[in-house]
């Protein structure tokens, strides 16, 4: 029998300084069977940086054709993919091909390795790619309860979280810009 995800109910008060973008978000987020509290966090933090009334959540783990969260234009064009983690080249060139914007987030400890040895593969690709630190992440992640009432105020390269289970910031680095 087939492990079931976990569910997780987010509602985030989002203030995102940089875009002038505020809104409030009730997400239903499952947690794959093989995905940790900090891969989820970090698809959360990325959906609150790249907020929009049509960006989705996608199938992620439990479809390979799929990036993890994207924004689908009215006529079904795929106009944002993000993918999480430590993509290879190929799978960041194939997005490129199917949308128009392709932005990645690494958040994990073998993240400064996949970057440094897929730095030049990666410049020539039309992609925007990420870090997150991973101790951030994984205080973010300590926050995390079933059903979370969090602010999220987002300003230069940084998030502010405040739950009722605790505050954290998470800041990122730029490593590549499209």
């Amino acid at each position: 029998m087939a492990l079931k995800p976990t569910i997780f109910k987010c509602n985030i008060s989002l203030s995102d300084l940089n875009r002038d973008y505020y809104d409030t978000l009730q997400l239903t987020v499952a947690q794959h069977p093989s995905e940790t509290l900090e891969r989820m966090m970090a698809r959360v933090l990325a959906y609150s940086i790249n907020a929009d009334e049509h960006l989705t959540f996608t199938k992620g783990l439990s479809s390979v054709d799929e990036p993890d969260i994207w924004l689908k234009s009215l006529d079904g064009q795929v106009s944002l993919w993000v993918d999480m983690g430590e993509p290879d080249a190929e799978r960041i060139k194939k997005a490129t091909r199917l949308a128009r914007e392709v932005k990645v987030y690494s958040f994990n400890s073998k993240s400064d390795v996949w970057w440094s040895q897929g730095k030049d593969k990666f410049a020539a690709l039309d992609a925007s790619l990420f870090q997150f630190p991973w101790e951030e992440i994984q205080e973010l992640a300590a926050l995390v309860t079933r059903t979370m009432d969090m602010s999220v105020t987002i300003t230069g390269d940084s998030a502010y979280f405040a739950m009722e289970s605790g505050e954290c910031e998470v800041s990122w680095v730029q490593l590549q810009k499209d």
